[in-house]
Parts: structure tokens; C-alpha cells; sequence
């Protein structure tokens, strides 16, 4: 049964760099690219999937499609520490029906880096600092 990942973060480099973390570290396949969706939109999917209030607003996010099962997602997400708020939503979630109608609808995520972004991922950029 398919899932999605919700990914919130302070700027697009982050929500990136996170989902590049998602499949190659989290081993996590995506069944689609991911959608871009409006920062507010995801809020309120946080606050209707965790049932808590909102701690901070987040600058940017992206929606994917998971061909993992919520819970496989979710015990591989334990295992890896993206830069990025992560959230599995499952069909038991009463928005999960809600995100399936209008994920086509979402623009495609961005998902290219910059060579700074690209370094960051690869984790290189501290070791570029260190040799300076």
C-alpha cells in the first residue's frame, strides 16, 4: 500500500539534500518525482497528521509518493537523520485520501543542485573547509 513523505525545511537546498538522504541512505524508492506544495499546505498537513501545534513554519517543502509501505518508510527514516522535517502520511490518516486526489496537481520539485548544494549533500563541504 503506497505512502507518502512529507518533507518541510527552511530553504529548498534542505528539502534536496533530504531527499536525496531518503533514497540513498534510507533506501526509500519513490514511485513518482516529487511535487512542490505551498509552505502553508504544509503546515497543515503536519498539524493534521501529528496532531500537534505548529512548533515552526517551514520556507519550503516537497510531497513524494512512496512505493514503500508507511511502515517500512517510517523504520528506514529512523536510521538516517535528514536536514529536514520528515513525516510518513498512510491511508490511515484522514488527508491521505486528500493528497492522492491532488498530488498531479503539484508542480514538480526542483530537485538539481548548485555545486555548493551538490557538495553538501556529499557531505564534502566540511571537509572542503577543513583543508582551507
Amino acid at each position: 500500500m503506497k505512502s507518502f513523505a512529507l518533507v518541510r525545511a527552511d530553504d529548498p537546498v534542505k528539502v534536496r539534500i533530504a531527499l536525496h538522504d531518503l533514497e540513498t541512505y534510507g533506501d526509500i524508492q519513490f514511485s513518482t518525482n516529487p511535487r512542490c506544495i505551498e509552505t502553508d499546505y504544509a503546515d497543515a498537513l503536519l498539524v493534521s497528521v501529528m496532531g500537534v501545534s505548529l512548533r515552526s513554519r517551514c520556507n519550503s517543502a516537497a510531497l513524494v509518493e512512496l512505493k514503500n509501505n508507511a511502515g517500512a518508510a517510517i523504520s528506514r527514516l529512523k536510521k538516517i537523520h535528514p536536514p529536514a522535517h520528515v513525516v510518513i502520511i498512510s491511508p490511515k490518516h484522514q488527508i491521505f485520501e486528500e493528497i492522492t486526489g491532488e498530488f498531479q496537481k503539484y508542480p514538480e520539485f526542483d530537485r538539481l543542485f548548485s555545486q555548493e548544494g551538490l557538495n553538501k549533500a556529499q557531505g564534502k563541504e566540511e571537509a572542503d573547509k577543513n583543508e582551507e
